[in-house]
């Protein structure tokens, strides 16, 4: 996620700022197309899906710290035990929660990503890997989780994730372009800004608030918007100082006008960790689903009709 670029020297040649921007636009609807229709769907799909993402991320993490890729691609393999293997053991396809009691979820399920990461450090001979496995992988399975949770009704919980982020993003975005100001940190990301930092978090909490009502979520989810639009910037930051480090402008070149998968995911990595810990911490109860009554016990609720 970024603010609006910084401004550059006017340089010889034809200008492409808004070619640029055209393609950013383009490709970021076709990502929004793509993410709420697999959402929808849920189940396997979501599940493959997720895994994708997961090992294009290892392999744009491995690049960055400069590790062979086949540690990324033994991540990769490792991530599918996790995403798909480990996932389905703790919370199988085909049981929906039911919405009415608190959904069971069991910090044990973090053992597979905590396991794989140290497997994969110690396997590879590099802190680096071992860590971005885990910076990657268990907020991916998160998202997993986050799916399941809300199977009954077509992953609420994800799509509540996906609008505080891209809000965030998007929000930032045009704040910082038009308004500008101070850097939030020049030495991490020289183009953030202190506008973008708040006009991410309004825009967080606006669309937070509006999906949490739409779906009925509740609280804390109805109040939450601001600060997972924080989260979402913090989470970017991260990135952009790992970045820094290995003297990379972005992550990779998978996406026009977006950068690497990554580049894109960082803050949703982070906003999806953030959520799966509310539920852990039993800070969230589903709302109940309204009771059904057959015709009978309706009549007699009812009363007698006159005439």
């Amino acid at each position: 996620m970024t603010d609006a670029p910084q401004e550059q020297p006017s340089q010889p040649g034809p200008q492409k700022s808004g070619s640029d921007l055209s393609v950013r636009f383009a490709m970021g609807i076709a990502m929004i197309a793509v993410a709420v229709l697999i959402t929808i769907q849920g189940g396997w799909l979501f599940r493959v899906f997720a895994l994708a993402l997961t090992a294009v991320m290892l392999v744009e993490w491995a690049d960055m710290k400069k590790v062979p890729r086949l540690w990324a691609w033994v991540g990769s393999a490792l991530a599918a035990g996790i995403l798909l293997a480990a996932a389905e053991y703790f919370y199988p396809i085909a049981y929906n929660p039911d919405t009415d009691e608190f959904i069971a979820l069991n910090l044990l399920s973090f053992a597979p990503a905590l396991a794989g990461a140290v497997l994969l450090g110690l396997a590879s001979r590099s802190l680096a890997m071992g860590w971005g496995f885990l910076y990657i992988t268990l907020p991916a399975f998160c998202l997993v989780v986050l799916s399941w949770a809300s199977a009954d009704t077509m992953g609420e919980l994800v799509f509540w994730v996906f609008a505080v982020t891209w809000s965030t993003d998007i929000f930032a975005y045009f704040a910082g372009r038009a308004i500008g100001g101070p850097k939030l940190a020049p030495r991490i990301s020289p183009n953030k800004t202190w506008a973008g930092l708040i006009g991410g978090m309004a825009g967080a909490s606006c669309f937070g608030w509006l999906l949490a009502w739409y779906f009925g979520l509740g609280s804390p989810f109805l109040w939450l918007g601001a600060t997972m639009g924080l989260v979402a910037q913090l989470g970017d930051l991260y990135e952009s100082w790992e970045k820094r480090r290995a003297g990379i402008k972005d992550s990779g070149s998978l996406l026009p006008g977006h950068g690497g998968v990554l580049d894109r995911l960082d803050g949703l990595l982070a906003v999806a960790l953030a959520v799966m810990i509310i539920l852990l911490c039993n800070f969230w109860n589903p709302p109940e689903a309204p009771e059904v009554m057959d015709a009978a016990t309706a009549m007699v609720v009812a009363g007698p009709t006159a005439g």
